[in-house]
C-alpha cells in the first residue's frame, strides 16, 4: 500500500470517495456537492497533515496537527486496512490524538476501539449538522 502525505491534485479523488459515502449515509442531512467538497479539501490540504494511500486514491486521513485531531478519515473500500494504515502513520512519534465521530456510524465506533480510542464526550447537538457526535481519544 503505497501512503505519502497528499497534494491539492489529490483533491478531487478524495472528494469523491467522501461524496460516495455520503450519498450512502441516509442518518445525514443534506452534504456539499462533490465540486464544493473537493475545493474544500483542497483549501484544507495545506493547513493540514493530509495523508493519502493507493494510487490511484483509495482513501485518506485529514490530521490537525496543532489541535491534535483526526478531521476526517475516509476510505474507499472499508475493511481493506486502508483506514489503519493512515491512523497508524498518524500515532507513529505522537501520545494523544483525538476526534469526534457521528453517533450513529456504529462502524466507524468499532474500528476506532479496535485501534485503541475510547469514547469520552458526547455532544447531543453535533458540531454543525445537527447529528449527535461523540470524541474519542487515543494516548499512546
Amino acid at each position: 500500500m503505497s501512503l505519502r502525505l497528499a497534494c491539492v491534485e489529490d483533491a478531487p479523488a478524495c472528494a469523491a470517495i467522501v461524496s460516495r459515502w455520503l450519498m450512502q449515509t441516509a442518518w445525514l442531512p443534506a452534504q456539499p456537492a462533490e465540486a464544493d467538497l473537493s475545493e474544500m479539501i483542497a483549501q484544507g490540504i495545506p493547513m493540514r497533515e493530509l495523508w493519502v494511500i493507493g494510487a490511484p486514491v483509495a482513501g485518506y486521513l485529514s490530521f490537525d496537527v496543532e489541535d491534535r485531531l483526526i478531521a476526517g478519515l475516509y476510505t474507499a473500500l472499508p475493511g481493506s486496512g486502508h483506514g489503519k494504515a493512515l491512523v497508524d502513520a498518524v500515532k507513529e512519534g505522537r501520545d494523544f490524538i483525538h476526534l469526534w465521530t457521528h453517533e450513529p456510524n456504529v462502524q466507524a465506533h468499532r474500528f476506532y476501539h479496535r485501534e485503541g480510542f475510547v469514547t469520552v464526550e458526547r455532544n447531543a447537538e453535533g458540531r454543525g449538522d445537527g447529528v449527535p457526535e461523540l470524541r474519542m481519544e487515543w494516548r499512546a
